[in-house]
């Protein structure tokens, strides 16, 4: 179209954006592939049924203060198993940190750029953890360094702290390929990391981000939406830790109405701060 916009093209580019919004950011191949003028190949016979599974024992929800021992609800596989045996030789948070990048149990590190440790002050009162390193983070080796971290360093000011007075970390230390969800293995490999990562950091409060990291270390299979505003303790390796979980800054960004609950939640965790004793 002479003199103005091709509509095909701004058709193009739109499709392009949402599918990099959605984390689409990965090509899979040199041209596109026309499922629909794909033909079936017919199956010669059906498969034999497969024996039945025994279903999953589902995890606690946590009516009251957290356990100290570990749920028998999580996977127990060899690159769990290995996760906590190398998780308990770590006395130090650089000890752990090397742990982690000579680790090779996790099949996402396979696909990461790199590892994502953490970021702020290890000696600050305040502990957040997210659920996973997404393409900002993975190239820069840093947790919450993209739009999500933006919002996430408002939040803090807004109650008078910034990353010089917080401690930031992830559920997980590799990003997932296209920002997917993690699987449950992965999640049980990387857990005994991040209760190390906390019985090493010794925070005063810790703070939640999300659906996965609240389900993992609350150990439960209630969701983000009931658990969000409530404290509990956190009981493992003899510390007890008030606890709280929020939505994950990423989440407000796509529903941007949930802003007022992250507010009330985290004017909660000031409070505790200063019942504390922790100054600003």
């Amino acid at each position: 179209m002479a003199g103005g916009i091709d509509p095909v093209k701004a058709s193009a580019r739109a499709a392009l954006r949402w599918l990099m919004d959605m984390g689409a950011d990965e090509t899979v191949g040199d041209v596109p592939i026309d499922r629909f003028a794909t033909v079936a190949v017919p199956v010669a016979a059906a498969p034999a049924p497969r024996a039945r599974e025994a279903a999953p024992t589902p995890r606690p929800s946590p009516a009251r203060p957290l356990p100290s021992a570990p749920s028998t609800a999580l996977p127990q596989g060899d690159a769990a198993a290995s996760a906590r045996e190398i998780a308990a030789t770590c006395d130090t948070l650089p000890a752990l940190r090397a742990a982690l990048q000579s680790f090779e149990g996790c099949s996402l590190k396979k696909t990461a750029t790199q590892l994502v440790f953490a970021d702020g002050a290890p000696d600050a009162p305040l502990m957040l953890i997210g659920e996973a390193p997404g393409r900002d983070e993975d190239i820069k080796g840093l947790p919450f360094v993209g739009a999500s971290g933006q919002l996430l360093d408002r939040v803090l000011a807004a109650i008078g702290r910034d990353r010089t007075k917080a401690y930031i970390t992830n559920m997980l230390f590799w990003r997932p390929p296209g920002n997917r969800e993690p699987t449950i293995e992965e999640t049980a490999t990387c857990l005994p990391f991040v209760e190390r990562h906390i019985a090493l950091k010794r925070p005063k409060v810790i703070v939640t981000l999300g659906n996965i990291a609240a389900k993992q270390i609350l150990r439960t299979s209630e969701g983000i939406t009931r658990l969000r505003g409530k404290w509990f303790l956190y009981e493992r390796d003899g510390l007890s830790i008030p606890i709280i979980a929020t939505f994950h800054p990423a989440a407000l960004l796509r529903n941007p109405a949930n802003k007022r609950y992250v507010w009330r939640d985290f004017l909660s965790v000031q409070e505790k701060l200063e019942s504390l004793g922790v100054e600003r």
